[in-house]
């Protein structure tokens, strides 16, 4: 914000501009100062300003020429007026094309100073916003959705043919393939991206406290309610609501919502008043909609109204091909977060991964990853450092590869046979594991209880600290 904190004057009186030039300096500001109008314009397309000062009375380009034209190029920049004319015909027009404020001549410096301020801070915040939103377009980028699988790349094309459109999207996937981060990138990259993205779970809120959340309400509209307050739609105007779970909403407000989605326009409980709104609509399920209007669950006319345009998210065991890229890319935002070295995976513990079938997909994956990261000493993940379930599947994927045995001709001691391997395949996963009994579990493809009972009843104790 360093580029920002500065103040350009403009007054066409000597003396005027540079008594108000000591006295901004004096309160810590640094001040540039002009004469003219045509000066003012000249150095406002190549330098960003906080705040203008400028008298309202110019030879040439006025004061308000030069508070239009910063409000059309700089709007984070606030314009404060000075005025020899203090009639109100002067402040409203000031005021409606956008000037933080006006003072009249002789100029009152202390009020000058506290116009400033409040004009500094305001100018501060709104950079703040524009430079949090600019990491959120960078944080949503499409290219930061991970998958060069030919399913995420259908994803792709679809999200880029959609992006600049007001039309009304519904996000099909099973839990956990990421239908809230696709609703941001559309969001984030579209038109609407510098105004609010509201989301809200429809099945995470009790039924009789959704309307209020999402349509809000007046005061005395229920016990409680002691205030009015907007709901996520009108938070929204302008912008994006996002509403996750759409197949949980009861049908009361299944009706309400679609009179929202056809007249862009709510009524707060308990109020009469219609407030109109601009708001895009983004809806997500891993329900199938279609099954739950035929069966009588969800609105027929509503899906419709939903469903102008679809994008379906395959699961994660559908584009495997996407493991090693996703695998990496956790890896690396785990290792910053945490403060380690970036860490590997071994061969073995990749095709473990590879082979999981993912029930709750990429937000399992990279829980796991997670959970893998602060657990393992080093910088390798091999896979008996992976959670039993996946590696446990590896050591039963890795004995299923294995050359059939054959029955000796003269027969043999089964029981035995079978103890010698028990004990083989112990001595081997306690080596590998460095005697960590729940490791060598899960090369074992057991739990570690079961380990060491079979530890005590093959009398392998002395192996197993």
């Amino acid at each position: 914000m360093k580029e920002l904190a500065q103040i350009l004057l403009v007054d066409d009186e000597p003396n005027n501009r540079e008594a108000l030039s000591l006295l901004l300096t004096g309160a810590g500001y640094q001040v540039d100062a002009v004469g003219t109008g045509e000066e003012a314009i000249r150095i406002l397309q190549r330098t960003p300003y906080a705040i203008v000062v400028t008298d309202l009375f110019l030879p040439g380009v006025s004061g308000i020429d030069i508070l239009k034209k910063v409000k059309s190029e700089a709007p984070y920049t606030n314009v404060i007026l000075i005025t020899g004319n203090a009639s109100a015909e002067t402040a409203v027009e000031a005021m409606k094309e956008g000037a933080f404020d006006y003072i009249t001549k002789p100029v009152d410096f202390e009020k000058l100073k506290i116009l400033v301020a409040k004009a500094m801070e305001k100018s501060q915040l709104v950079a703040e916003n524009l430079y949090l939103r600019q990491q959120l377009r960078g944080k949503y980028r499409f290219d930061n959705i991970i998958g060069h699988s030919p399913a995420m790349q259908q994803v792709f094309a679809r999200l880029e043919k959609i992006v600049h459109t007001d039309s009304t999207i519904l996000i099909l996937g099973e839990s956990g393939t990421g239908k809230e981060l696709v609703a941001k990138a559309i969001h984030f990259n579209g038109n609407r991206r510098n105004k609010p993205f509201i989301a809200i779970n429809c099945g995470a809120i009790p039924s009789e406290l959704l309307e209020s959340e999402l349509f809000g309400h007046v005061r005395g509209a229920f016990t409680g309610a002691v205030a009015d307050k907007p709901g996520k739609f009108e938070m929204a105007n302008g912008g994006t609501v996002f509403l996750d779970e759409i197949g949980t909403m009861p049908e009361r407000l299944q009706m309400k919502l679609l009179r929202v989605l056809q007249e862009q326009e709510i009524e707060r409980v308990g109020g009469s008043r219609r407030i109109k709104l601009d708001v895009r609509v983004i809806s997500a399920t891993n329900a199938d909609l279609e099954k739950d209007v035929k069966e009588g669950r969800f609105r027929e006319d509503l899906y419709y109204r939903l469903n102008v345009i679809p994008i379906q998210l395959p699961p994660l065991r559908e584009r495997r091909e996407d493991i090693p890229l996703l695998v990496r890319h956790f890896l690396q935002k785990t290792c910053n977060e945490m403060e380690r070295p970036l860490m590997s995976v071994t061969p073995e513990a990749m095709r473990a991964l590879e082979n999981h079938d993912w029930p709750g997909n990429v937000r399992e994956l990279e829980n796991v990853i997670e959970r893998t990261v602060a657990l393992t000493d080093g910088e390798l993940i091999d896979y008996p450092d992976l959670p039993p379930a996946i590696a446990g599947k590896a050591s039963l994927d890795l004995a299923a590869d294995a050359p059939s045995l054959r029955l000796p001709d003269e027969g043999l001691d089964m029981p035995a046979f079978i103890a010698d391997i028990e004990r083989s395949l112990i001595r081997d996963a306690l080596d590998r594991a460095d005697g960590v009994k729940a490791r060598a579990a899960a090369l074992l493809g057991i739990n570690r209880t079961t380990l060491v009972e079979k530890i005590k009843r093959l009398e392998l104790e002395d192996r197993a600290p």
